[in-house]
């Protein structure tokens, strides 16, 4: 099962003509990559730095493999205020959304829950969220919309839109959690072996 994940990753990797900052075939980079921590730029539709349409393609497809329901694009190396969410066991149910705004909350309500993300794969932090929210974004066709978000929705868009302001849900977490989630992931990986699903040890920072 492994196996056939990451060789389905890769073989999307090697069909794509989307390069990352590096000049490499888009992938998902290190936690250590400083793009991570950068704030990315807008997307301008006017002069596309990329084509629109193929990263939204790209990454929907990358995210879908590895089983995410959420991934930035700095997460494989391009500095643009984009991301894809949805149900990766549905494709159809992705969207794209560049150029995202939080408009504002739709009530005071503050949720804790667990997060995962393709950056630490693994590792599960408690991070608190607003219930609901308010926001505009452009999809891959240029069409901007405004609309409200709540539950599992609201939180993955929080989440993607920190990945662009260069904000790790490490940092939003307590760092005790944090240091505890880190020791027993790396105690999961040495079980399972130096790579796999879970990332590999270099990849904890």
């Amino acid at each position: 099962m492994t196996d056939d994940i990451f060789a389905n990753a890769i073989d999307v990797i090697e069909h794509t003509s989307l390069l990352n900052h590096k000049g490499e075939k888009a992938h998902l980079v290190n936690s250590t990559d400083l793009i991570l921590r950068q704030v990315c730029e807008p997307f301008d539709f006017e002069n596309p730095q990329r084509d629109p349409v193929e990263m939204f393609q790209i990454m929907r497809e990358i995210m879908c493999t590895q089983k995410g329901i959420g991934l930035a694009a700095p997460q494989i190396g391009l500095p643009y205020r984009m991301f894809v969410m949805g149900n990766p066991s549905e494709r159809d149910s992705c969207i794209a959304v560049f150029n995202p705004i939080l408009l504002g909350t739709i009530d005071d309500q503050i949720v804790e829950y667990e997060e995962g993300c393709l950056t630490y794969r693994g590792m599960f932090l408690k991070i608190k969220r607003a219930r609901a929210v308010r926001v505009r974004y452009t999809n891959e066709k240029g069409d901007t919309d405004t609309t409200k978000f709540d539950g599992l929705t609201a939180r993955v868009f929080l989440h993607e839109l920190d990945h662009l302001n260069g904000i790790l849900y490490t940092k939003r977490a307590h760092p005790y959690h944090v240091q505890k989630a880190k020791k027993d992931l790396k105690k999961l990986i040495k079980r399972r072996g130096k790579s796999g699903l879970f990332g590999s040890l270099s990849n904890i920072n």
